[in-house]
This record gives C-alpha cells, structure tokens and sequence, in this order.
C-alpha cells in the first residue's frame, strides 16, 4: 500500500468523522447552554406549546429541566422530571457511537435507524407515557 493510498484513506475517515463530531458539537453545546442557563427560571425558554394549549403535558415536558439537572450531577431530580428522557440517553449514545464507528471505517451511513419493529415500539412507549402522565394515577410521572 503507497503513502498516498494511506493519506487518502485518512482523508476520507476524517471526512466521514465531520458529520458524527459535528453532531456531538451541537449537542454537547446546547447541553451546556441548558446548564448554564436556568429552565426553572421564568423567561428563559418558551412554554410547551402543547402544555400551553392543552393543559396537558407532552412526553417531552419537563425535558429541558431534566438535562439541566443532569448538567448539575443530579440524576435523582432528573428522573423525577422526565424519566423517558433520562432513559433514551443510552439508547442515542449507542446510536451516535455506531455511527462514529461505521463513520471510522469508511462504511457507508445506514439509511434505517433501527429495525422498523424496534422504531413501532419505542412510538408505543411514548404514546402510552404520554396518556399515563396525564392520568391520576400517573401524577409521578408529570415534571
């Protein structure tokens, strides 16, 4: 194998490496912004707008609250406000980290996230926290 074979392939894992960093960037960036910047402070961030209509609670209220916690070490006061969103981090980290992997070895970008069987469930999952969370006997599950 020449030099410029070897430089070439490096290039091109390095290209492929922009996409999944540039991701992780963002994140990690608004992952920040939300732990310096106080969501239980009024005037920061905009209302659910299906809260706001609604009086009901999305499965994603409580959400910006939840990461703020994590940003400040507290997991217990995480879960306490969203429980699905503190336990679909896992699940984006082993995404993410197989794409930075697939991305490493020049493969190609999957074009399915997961098995549609896999993607069916975990919209079941959501639509049933949705409901239960807005029921009484869900109340532990509202922010």
């Amino acid at each position: 194998m020449s030099i410029a074979t070897t430089e070439r392939r490096g290039t091109a894992r390095l290209k492929g490496l922009l996409a999944p960093l540039g991701v992780a960037a963002a994140t990690g960036s608004a992952f920040a912004f939300v732990g310096a910047v106080d969501p239980n402070q009024p005037g920061h961030y905009p209302t659910c707008p299906f809260l706001w209509l609604t009086g009901l609670y999305c499965p994603g209220c409580g959400s910006l609250r939840t990461m703020h916690a994590l940003a400040h070490l507290d997991p217990v006061a995480a879960l306490g406000l969203n429980p699905l969103a503190v336990a679909m981090i896992p699940f984006l980290l082993f995404w993410w980290g197989r794409w930075v992997v697939r991305a490493w070895q020049g493969r190609h970008r999957r074009t399915t996230l997961a098995h549609p069987a896999w993607l069916w469930g975990f919209i079941a999952i959501v639509m049933v926290y949705w409901v239960v969370r807005n029921l009484p006997f869900g109340a532990f599950l509202a922010p």
